[in-house]
């Protein structure tokens, strides 16, 4: 099966000079967990998580209202073609240890693919179940 037989199309996006307090009430709104952070032309440039906004602006002191997710959102992020099998999303998904990939088609995000969206679909519970634990598990971390 393919990610575009999964995904969630119609995604929800911000740009780089978004504040915080916009894509939280975003996050609110739509009943989401992540978002995308693309250019006008809908390249990918990013993506900020409900937990960026914790961990990276309130307990970092910052001023949500004032600070742009440019500055919380993780860079270099992982990403899925349409046209890929989903089995490689999950395995992806459990190498990065994220629940959420953008779809990307031509350079553009097209659609978001959770590990929920797989999940839901039984053909793929014990792939679902592995990314699950994979990405549960801490990494160790070598000094």
């Amino acid at each position: 099966m393919k990610v575009s037989e999964l995904m969630k199309g119609n995604v929800v996006t911000l740009k780089p000079d978004d504040t915080v307090t916009h894509a939280a009430t975003l996050f609110a709104r739509h009943n989401i967990g992540a978002l995308p952070v693309c250019t006008p032309d809908g390249k990918l440039r990013g993506i900020v998580t409900d937990r960026d906004v914790v961990l990276r602006c309130v307990a970092g002191q910052y001023q949500p209202e004032e600070t742009g997710v440019r500055e919380i959102m993780t860079r270099g992020v992982s990403w899925v073609s349409p046209e890929d099998d989903v089995r490689a999303a999950t395995h992806l998904m459990s190498a990065e240890q994220v629940r959420r990939l953008p779809v990307v088609e031509g350079g553009r995000v097209v659609g978001m693919i959770t590990l929920g969206d797989i999940a839901r679909k039984t053909a793929f519970d014990m792939e679902a179940s592995r990314a699950f634990c994979d990405i549960s598990t801490p990494r160790r971390k070598f000094s």
